[in-house]
């Protein structure tokens, strides 16, 4: 059986032994996952690579102390992701942005002659609605939206990441789109 194949606890149980190719496989995993919650409360992405690699080294360091029944590994890794990030910016005596999306980067810009400059300069337009609408939600419904449609999290990671019931999660995303929707017709 190859490491690919073992479930994630028998991988936790592998780096607990000192095999660092488990660790290469729990990386290959996860790392985007933790880079993005990471992201998400510090803001900066030289930070949140640093807080990645910090929190690997400690699941390297910690994984004896890792107990399934308490946790899934996913949901393990994302706290250590989410506190170690915490930790970073209370270092900087700065107030937790939690799951903060930057909104200018959620499109990236047309290759150029991709279309007409007529289409490209409609769909700036567009992006601006978006944006400009997006920023009226309240940040308890952007956090959710921004990691359902621009992270591509799921509702259950999103209530596992923000520590919500699941109901909630759902709640806020549908009354967030709602909102969205009034807002970008009633223009």
């Amino acid at each position: 059986m190859t490491l690919s194949q073992l479930d994630d606890t028998d991988l936790i149980d592998l780096i607990a032994q000192r095999n660092e190719t488990a660790l290469g496989e729990l990386y290959d995993r996860y790392h985007r996952l933790i880079f993005s919650v990471a992201l998400s409360v510090v803001g900066r992405q030289e930070e949140a690579e640093e807080i990645t690699l910090d929190v690997f080294t400690r699941v390297w360091e910690k994984a004896h102390t890792y107990r399934s029944e308490r946790a899934k590994v996913y949901t393990w890794l994302t706290r250590l992701a989410r506190n170690r990030a915490i930790d970073v910016l209370r270092q900087e005596n700065v107030r937790p942005m939690k799951y903060s999306v930057s909104w200018a980067d959620v499109w990236p810009e047309p290759p150029a002659n991709s279309d007409p400059p007529e289409s490209a300069v409609q769909m700036t337009l567009q992006k601006q609605r978006v944006r400009q609408a997006i920023a009226i939600l309240p940040n308890t419904q952007k956090e959710v939206l921004a990691l359902a449609y621009f992270k591509g999290y799921s509702h259950s990671e999103i209530a596992q990441a923000l520590d919500l019931p699941l109901g909630t999660v759902k709640g806020r995303i549908r009354s967030g789109m709602q909102k969205l929707r009034d807002l970008l017709q009633d223009e």
